[in-house]
């Protein structure tokens, strides 16, 4: 009998190329699609090309292609399609996998997988790869990695990497709020 190294420490194997795609969604929707973060309301970006550019820049995450302003707007549209993704609406991101024409294939020299057409525009190409990766986290029964977080007035989400996918905020700030509240909460009973 064969037992599979995954389920030997009962996690699947989730590549770089499915990370690193898992994360662009992750940047978009907290970027372009998320209405309150770490307790206060955020306003959408005035100038999203200049937003995305800053978080890619942050990041250290080279877009590859030119950004422009129409594909920042077109993007504020994906983000809003994926986000649903991380409350687990496989639907709205099987609608979304549709819409943008996801299809494994092989293009480039030397080959490269995708799942976006070799002739697609940055947007489709972005869109197909991102959601294709948060279908390959949820089929690999992994959906629980991508969260949105917990803390009371963020609706930032992430991807979690940990090892026993425990994490519950999106950072140490919500962490601390949830924390001290939990504890006002106590001393008040």
């Amino acid at each position: 009998m064969t037992i599979e190294a995954w389920r030997i420490t009962g996690q699947s194997q989730i590549d770089s190329y499915v990370g690193r795609w898992a994360e662009l969604a992750v940047l978009l929707v907290n970027e372009l699609a998320v209405t309150r973060a770490r307790g206060r309301p955020v306003d959408p970006p005035a100038d999203r090309r200049a937003a995305l550019e800053a978080a890619f820049a942050q990041q250290g995450r080279p877009t590859g292609r030119a950004l422009t302003g129409a594909d920042a707007d077109r993007l504020a549209g994906v983000a809003a399609e994926l986000h649903p993704a991380f409350t687990g609406d496989v639907a709205a991101l099987n609608a979304a996998l549709v819409r943008h024409a996801a299809v494994p294939n092989l293009h480039g020299d030397p080959p490269v997988l995708a799942f976006h057409a070799p002739g697609a525009d940055l947007v489709d190409a972005w869109a197909a790869d991102a959601g294709t990766a948060l279908a390959m986290v949820i089929g690999v029964g992994q959906g629980r990695r991508l969260r949105t977080c917990e803390a009371d007035g963020c609706e930032l989400v992430f991807f979690d990497v940990t090892r026993n996918a425990s994490r519950r905020f999106c950072g140490l700030s919500c962490q601390n709020r949830a924390k001290a509240s939990a504890y006002r909460a106590r001393r008040r009973t």
